[in-house]
């Protein structure tokens, strides 16, 4: 069933967003002034992927970069929709569809604003159900899905078109491309049709956006505790109470990479490592949670989602984990974004704690959970 995006529903979902951003995806502040700006001009309808024609042309419309840059090097409506009109172009017939790749951060507010400027629907559903920081970590590029040709533009109104033998290298050309474009830039790809939409993406993701975030305002208002609503909405488990006493971050090679380490009573400690989302949390040496699994950091007391270039010392915070769509615990998948694969050496461990073994899981499109 479709239903219409307004001005109302920005902070929710931008807030729900930077939950299920764990940790990346950018400032949801940014994202939200450009999808405010956008619609300005007229609401954006959303439509299920069921609503989707077969013949449709899907694309995602995303940001690629640091999220660390985003503060200084603000983007433009026409730095977010000149990937969409160069990739029209390229393909010679319309695009019909913007969708999120991720939902994370600004990230599922750039495509709201693209949408409206273009005058053209949006898909309730993305490609990860969280954030990862590389172009090719989503789910249509396990069902066959390729990233290019890819767009891309910066502020300075470069814009360029990427043909490239798979969807790593889209990543790796795209990436330096980026680097020497000021480490962030606009892109659009993964063209696809309603049937490819239907097979390989994470669905009612924009709606779980709203819902946590209305949730954790809701909790505030009520002053009840919004952390433990977030987790009970999410169906996972809270890792760790504490406060922020030390954090190492810089922006090499596009991402904004590094460590942090939280404090609690009686001298526990947790560690997190982080390339834009969180990867890796650790107590004192024994690991909780690790991607594709969600790790996300809330205000100890507001519930409101603390971005990892937001970190700072002194804050404190609760750390949870969740599930991820099911099918990041694929063989094939976790070779793509398990821990393994960002140089950590162990195996995966869901949001409960136990080792994901990579069995093979259904093919087919998931629903959020």
């Amino acid at each position: 069933m479709s239903w219409t995006i307004t001005p109302a529903h920005i902070d929710g979902l931008a807030r729900g967003a930077a939950v299920l951003g764990t940790g990346g995806g950018g400032d949801p502040y940014i994202g939200a002034l450009l999808a405010r700006q956008a619609l300005a001009s007229g609401d954006v309808t959303v439509v299920g992927v069921d609503e989707v024609p077969a013949d449709a042309l899907v694309l995602f419309v995303a940001m690629m970069g640091a999220p660390t840059v985003m503060v200084e090097k603000l983007p433009s409506l026409d730095e977010v929709v000149e990937p969409v009109r160069a990739l029209g172009i390229h393909l010679g017939r319309p695009v019909t569809h913007i969708a999120c790749a991720e939902v994370g951060g600004v990230n599922s507010t750039i495509p709201i604003a693209a949408a409206a400027a273009l005058g053209l629907p949006l898909v309730d559903a993305d490609g990860m159900g969280r954030a990862f920081p590389e172009l090719q970590m989503v789910l249509p590029t396990l069902s066959g899905v390729t990233a290019s040709p890819l767009a891309f533009s910066d502020e300075k109104g470069n814009t360029g078109v990427l043909q490239t033998a798979d969807n790593s290298w889209t990543e790796r050309i795209a990436r330096v491309a980026c680097v020497e474009m000021g480490c962030s830039v606009m892109i659009a790809g993964f063209s696809m049709s309603g049937e490819a939409a239907r097979e390989s993406l994470v669905t009612g993701s924009l709606s779980r956006c709203i819902a946590i975030g209305e949730r954790i305002a809701q909790a505030r208002e009520e002053k009840t505790d919004a952390v433990a609503a977030v987790v009970d909405l999410l169906g996972g488990r809270e890792l760790f109470d504490g406060k922020v006493v030390d954090v190492q971050r810089a922006t090499t090679t596009g991402f904004a990479r590094g460590r942090a380490r939280i404090d609690a009573e009686g001298g526990v400690s947790l560690t997190l490592q982080f390339q834009n989302e969180h990867l890796v949390a650790e107590r004192d040496g024994e690991v909780l949670a690790t991607t594709p699994d969600l790790i996300m950091v809330l205000d100890a007391e507001s519930g409101e989602p603390i971005t990892t270039e937001g970190l700072r010392y002194g804050q404190r915070v609760r750390v949870i984990a969740a599930p991820a769509d099911e099918r990041w615990h694929s063989a094939a998948a976790l070779a793509m974004v398990g821990p393994g694969y960002f140089g950590y050496d162990m195996p995966a461990h869901r949001f409960d704690g136990t080792v994901s073994t990579g069995a093979a899981v259904d093919g087919g499109r998931s629903e959020s959970r």
